[in-house]
């Protein structure tokens, strides 16, 4: 059974800022991979590269080829991202018609994904666009595509909620965005595989144990 944070106090660990969040993701991309990075937290991977490892970054909106955040006063608002932050473009990248990019996405021509959550459950199934609340403001964009069509698709998020419920659970309760898709979860406290048999632990932050992680998940997890 999933437990709240308020049970387990979870500030006596020093959990990844967005910024190690970033670094973390970016540490397991391969070099040459064609990369998509989500909107929101996602996107600031693409400033956290290792240096002399090439990704090719695309954009759903129609881009191949991006860079890092450009500095503040260098923006060009006519080059922006899906999320509609401006981006800069590295030698020999383009931009292209919005279906040719959706083609890509659709097509298996994307090696990994990087996506938010609202929900992952253990064996992969992705729930992003939609909380289900009545008051609520659905975004599909391309998700769907990119969860089905890029060969690995990724999850960056914290692994709690505000309330302090687990992100990660046995089942989604909101709407899917695709069924067994997810590989890999990073989070604010671990780094986590999802596969056919459950949750398969990588790493976790220091000072964090196995036992207290499962408990605030509340699901069993091995390692690897």
């Amino acid at each position: 059974m999933t437990v709240s944070a308020t049970s387990i106090n979870i500030n006596s660990y020093k959990k990844r800022s967005k910024i190690e969040l970033a670094q973390r993701v970016a540490q397991d991309i391969f070099d040459g991979a064609y990369v998509n990075l989500g909107i929101g937290m996602p996107t600031l991977v693409a400033n956290h590269l290792p240096e002399g490892r090439e990704a090719i970054l695309q954009s759903e909106n129609g881009i191949l080829g991006m860079g890092e955040a450009p500095a503040e006063g260098d923006e060009d608002f006519d080059l922006i991202n899906a999320g509609k932050q401006p981006v800069t473009l590295l030698p020999g990248g383009a931009f292209f018609h919005h279906a040719d990019s959706f083609a890509m996405m659709r097509g298996g021509h994307l090696d990994i994904c990087v996506l938010g959550a609202f929900q992952v459950s253990a064996t992969g199934d992705l729930a992003n666009w939609h909380t289900g609340e009545k008051d609520a403001i659905p975004a599909v964009g391309g998700a769907m595509d990119l969860a089905t069509g890029a060969k690995e698709t990724w999850v960056m998020m914290d692994l709690l909620t505000k309330s302090g419920q687990s992100k990660v659970v046995p089942q989604c309760t909101y709407p899917l965005t695709g069924i067994g898709c997810v590989k890999r979860i990073y989070t604010d406290l671990c780094t986590l595989a999802c596969t056919p048999d459950g949750l398969k632990l990588i790493d976790m932050v220091d000072g964090l144990e196995g036992a207290t992680l499962s408990q605030l998940i509340g699901l069993p997890l091995q390692t690897l």
